[in-house]
């Protein structure tokens, strides 16, 4: 069972403000603090549902005698009675009150309970009593962040993290992403390059980020957007290595890592390591050892490669399921674009199910059916390296 405060949009436009309990996965509105459509008096109506609500619940995790440890808390246990005193004991406890910036609490806090723009945050800030702080003091504030305060954040973080698993940090977890700007212009770090989110005419950077077990944080590093993803593992691991002493730990990175230089510098500079294997690129002797295991829901089978690396295949039928309706659908949305003839010979690429278009002649363009059907034959297969 859980609570929280939801505003519910009304056909009229106007929006309520109700105090819901969760239970069993429906939904029952406990009270109705309140409906309006002007912002500002939503946001006033929304904070005072968020001091109704601790009077639907019995005693809190928050008595004065409480000490609040992250690995108590989930999400069904927070009892919202108001932002900064459910997060600011969370917020002390790690450790960043030792850095005498407010804004950088209130950054914190407000990124969990009401994540948004910039200039909604400086909306949010003046709303709930923190002060008229303009957009352009929170801008210059992320400069300050970045140039003068990241090493401290992160030095707080990472020893926290050092004390919740135990002192010892043996494995990592490494991703990395895109971020775009709604921008024309680059400049010496936001660069145009392949895009996560298809936004691959607007500038962008890379970021890495780098965790331990339970996602502790460790650090991230952020790179030029046209910065290939594959050429930032060694860097930041190097980096974080040498300035924590994290004595090298195993690495795990999904396949978008799995290029022949960086798994050749894992092993050059001692890291063991687990990375997402592409079992579709694999040589064909690999992939009729895997079609031959015939794996049944949740087996996981053990194919050597090479006297170093160890190819291990888990098999799901729930990944099974997924695999199968993305493919049927991605093959409908085929087939009627190419019986209304929007298809031509520019969609004949290996993105998505366009894999399975040929050109028929010089030129009909027709599904390549013998393809798709060979392709249910991996349908739940996991790979890792």
């Amino acid at each position: 069972m859980m609570m929280f405060v939801r505003k519910k949009k009304n056909k009229s436009g106007s929006v309520s403000i109700q105090i819901v309990e969760k239970l069993n996965r429906k939904n029952k509105i406990l009270e109705t603090i309140g409906c309006s459509s002007n912002i500002t008096e939503i946001e006033l109506l929304y904070q005072k549902a968020l001091m109704e609500l601790p009077n639907h619940y019995g005693p809190t995790l928050f008595d004065k005698d409480y000490e609040p440890q992250i690995s108590e808390l989930s999400n069904d246990s927070i009892r919202v009675i108001g932002p900064e005193k459910v997060f600011e004991p969370i917020y002390n406890n790690i450790g960043f009150n030792k850095i005498k910036e407010p804004l950088l609490r209130d950054l914190v806090i407000s990124r969990i309970t009401h994540p948004g723009s910039k200039l909604k945050l400086s909306e949010y800030l003046s709303q709930t009593g923190k002060g008229d702080i303009s957009v352009y003091s929170i801008y210059r504030f992320l400069d300050k962040l970045n140039s003068r305060l990241k090493t401290t954040i992160e030095d707080i973080s990472f020893s926290y993290t050092k004390k919740q698993l135990g002192g010892q940090i043996g494995i990592v977890f490494y991703d990395i992403t895109t971020i775009y700007f709604e921008s024309s212009q680059p400049d010496e770090l936001r660069k145009a390059g392949f895009s996560k989110d298809g936004k691959h005419e607007s500038p962008q950077i890379l970021l890495g980020l780098l965790v331990g077990k339970n996602a502790y944080p460790i650090g991230y590093e952020i790179f030029e957007g046209n910065t290939f993803e594959g050429h930032t593992l060694i860097p930041i691991l190097e980096g974080f290595n040498e300035r924590f002493g994290l004595s090298k730990p195993i690495v795990v990175a999904d396949a978008g890592l799995l290029t022949r230089a960086n798994i050749e510098s894992l092993i050059e500079n001692d890291y063991q390591y687990i990375i997402g294997a592409r079992i579709k690129n694999e040589s064909k002797q690999i992939k009729n050892q895997i079609e031959a295991q015939n794996l049944k829901d949740g087996e996981i089978a053990l194919i050597k490669k090479d006297e170093s690396t160890k190819l291990f295949i888990s098999y799901s039928n729930k990944r099974a399921r997924k695999d199968k309706f993305n493919r049927e659908r991605g093959l409908n949305r085929l087939e009627n674009n190419l019986s209304t003839g929007r298809l031509t010979k520019s969609h004949i690429n290996n993105r998505g199910y366009n894999k399975y278009l040929q050109i028929d002649g010089e030129l009909k363009i027709k599904i390549d059916y013998e393809k798709l059907e060979k392709d249910k034959n991996w349908d739940g297969l996991n790979p890792l390296n």
